[in-house]
C-alpha cells in the first residue's frame, strides 16, 4: 500500500536562505506517515485510545536538492517492512514531474502502550496497515 500527494511550498516553509527549511520537509513526512495510516481506516487519536501510540524509533533522511518557493511537491509514501514490533515507511519528497528528488528517508515506527512500554508483537491493527 502507498499513499501520494501534493503541497506547495509556502514562504513559511522556507528559511533565510530562500529554500525549504529542514524541518519543514519532516512535517509533511509525518503528514505522509499520518495519511497512510488513515487511509487504511485508522487515524492515530483512535489508535491511541485502544492503547497503540507510534513513535519514531529511527529515521534515515537524505537531503538530496532543496525545493524553493512556490515549488509544488508530491510525498509519497509506502510501507517497506513490517519487523514483530515495529514498521519501516519509506518515503520520498519529488518536484511535480518526479524529475527531481528533494528526500529519501526511511523511518522505522514501533508500536507502545500510552506508558511506554513497548508491544511483543504488532498489534492487529497495525498489521492490518501494513497487509493492504
Amino acid at each position: 500500500m502507498s499513499h501520494a500527494f501534493k503541497q506547495k511550498v509556502f514562504y513559511a516553509d522556507t528559511d533565510s536562505y530562500g529554500v525549504v527549511w529542514h524541518g519543514s520537509y519532516l512535517r509533511w513526512l509525518e503528514m505522509g506517515r499520518v495519511l497512510l495510516c488513515e487511509q487504511s481506516g485508522y487515524k492515530l487519536s483512535e489508535l491511541e485510545e485502544q492503547d497503540i501510540v507510534l513513535p519514531v524509533a529511527e529515521m534515515n533522511v537524505k537531503y538530496k536538492q532543496s525545493a524553493k518557493l512556490d515549488d509544488t511537491i508530491i510525498i509519497e509514501t509506502k510501507i517497506i517492512e513490517e519487523g514483530r514490533f515495529y514498521l519501516i515507511f519509506h518515503q520520498t519528497i519529488t518536484d511535480e514531474k518526479k524529475e527531481k528528488t528533494y528526500i529519501e528517508a526511511t523511518f522505522k515506527v514501533v508500536a507502545i502502550h500510552k506508558d511506554g512500554k513497548l508491544y511483543r508483537s504488532l498489534p492487529e491493527q497495525i498489521q492490518k496497515i501494513s497487509a493492504r
